[in-house]
């Protein structure tokens, strides 16, 4: 796409054209604009306060690197957690993005090895359990995400979900009617006995943002789509809002913003329902709704199967 010549700030010339916001930008005023908008979510939703301890889940791809960026950037104190999933080249190469990263900006970085400390891998997991390897993998992120932050007493666990990751889900979510997955859809879900803070600072920038925020900034990041995400209802969702997107920009952040302002607070109850439901795991302690919580039970099927190579082909990320 054509760039025009002018930043609207200063009238340098432009580096990025941002057609929801009816503007282009020098690279200043575009990294300007990015940071404007993650203290307008972090102001607007009480997202963080600079007395938290923040744990930044990362992926080494841009939207996690971007966001652990974008918070020493403004001040805050972040550590990350990188989880090894074990799938194949593609998780060496986003464990070096992650920790050449961490090393460049003398940041700490945690390390989990789902093979190395739990006895099993995200293709040997899908496998197991015949079930698509996202649903391990989500699963087993989440529970290492929030036994990390809980057992180093970080107050605030934050992942780098941007608008077009929640606008995806949203739509999903909405098809299909999931009211509980809904209710949950916020930028904050605050602490609760076995969680942490949950926080989303990125929900006001586009996935395009967040690479542009890379390259300008020189963060080296990972650029493939997981191998095992090919055919993931979530990608073709980000398709078919990209579509209305081009014909009618800004239409993303009206459809997820809107609904976290006008539909979430009908939803509250929803929450607080699900949140009294919860049991302890009777093996790690965990919160769950049963007797064993998804993980634990995860953990036993999948750390009993043997381990079978599995091809991956590796797709562009968009």
């Amino acid at each position: 796409m054509h760039v025009p010549s002018k930043c609207r700030v200063c009238r340098e010339p432009a580096i990025i054209d941002l057609p929801r916001h009816n503007a282009n930008f020098c690279a200043e005023h575009f990294l300007e604009l990015c940071r404007r908008q993650v203290t307008k979510a972090i102001e607007q939703w009480k997202l963080l306060d600079h007395d938290d301890r923040i744990l930044v889940a990362v992926s080494g791809g841009k939207d996690s690197l971007a966001v652990w960026d974008l918070l020493i950037e403004l001040g805050y104190r972040a550590d990350g957690l990188y989880v090894g999933l074990g799938i194949g080249d593609y998780s060496d190469v986003s464990a070096d993005h992650a920790r050449a990263f961490a090393r460049s900006r003398d940041l700490h970085l945690i390390e989990i090895s789902l093979r190395g400390e739990y006895g099993y891998d995200i293709p040997t997991a899908a496998k197991a359990t015949r079930r698509v390897p996202c649903s391990a993998c989500g699963l087993s992120k989440r529970h290492l995400f929030d036994k990390a932050a809980i057992d180093r007493g970080y107050t605030a666990l934050v992942t780098g979900h941007n608008l077009d990751d929640e606008a995806a889900v949203l739509l999903g979510n909405t098809l299909r009617w999931e009211i509980d997955y809904l209710a949950r859809q916020l930028p904050l879900l605050p602490a609760r006995d076995g969680f942490p803070k949950k926080v989303k600072p990125l929900v006001r920038l586009t996935e395009r943002e967040t690479a542009a925020w890379c390259v300008v900034r020189g963060i080296d990041y990972l650029v493939d789509e997981c191998p095992m995400a090919v055919g993931n209802k979530h990608l073709h969702h980000k398709a078919t809002l990209n579509a209305i997107e081009a014909e009618s920009p800004g239409s993303k952040a009206s459809f997820y913003l809107n609904f976290v302002e006008r539909m979430a607070p009908l939803l509250a109850g929803r929450l607080a329902d699900d949140r009294e439901a919860l049991g302890t795991c009777a093996e790690c302690g965990a919160p769950t709704s049963g007797e064993v919580c998804a993980f634990c039970r995860l953990v036993t099927v999948a750390s009993a199967h043997e381990r079978v190579p599995v091809e991956l082909v590796t797709r562009g990320r968009r």
